[in-house]
């Protein structure tokens, strides 16, 4: 069984903004939406490799800040037209804390 690592809270993410965390596999957004939720994707656009932790967040979107693709935050899949996903990890917010599970236990089954 993974456990979950504590990453801060959710007072250290900006309201539709992220923040990086340095992971051996590469590092992870942590993004939060206008209404609080929280996901975590690895800070890689499929399409070029744009950092996701600089792009837009919308709704349950973020826009990648190079080519303006948009990454379904939930899944990391690509919103049409465009294909490709990047790894989403699991996240979880309880008492403020924002914990994530580690890299190795990513999965695309993050919501």
């Amino acid at each position: 069984m993974s456990e979950w690592i504590d990453i801060g809270t959710l007072d250290d993410i900006p309201r539709l903004g992220a923040r990086v965390v340095r992971a051996p596999g590469g590092d992870i957004a942590v993004f939060r939406t206008a209404d609080d939720r929280v996901f975590a994707l690895h800070d890689q656009c499929p399409h070029k490799g744009g950092p996701l932790s600089q792009g837009i967040v919308h709704g349950g979107q973020v826009t990648c800040p190079l080519h303006n693709w948009k990454i379904e935050l939930a899944t990391g899949e690509a919103a049409e037209p465009d294909e490709g996903a990047t790894a989403c990890f699991p996240v979880r917010v309880e008492g403020g804390k924002v914990s994530l599970l580690p890299p190795g236990a990513k999965t695309k089954q993050c919501a």
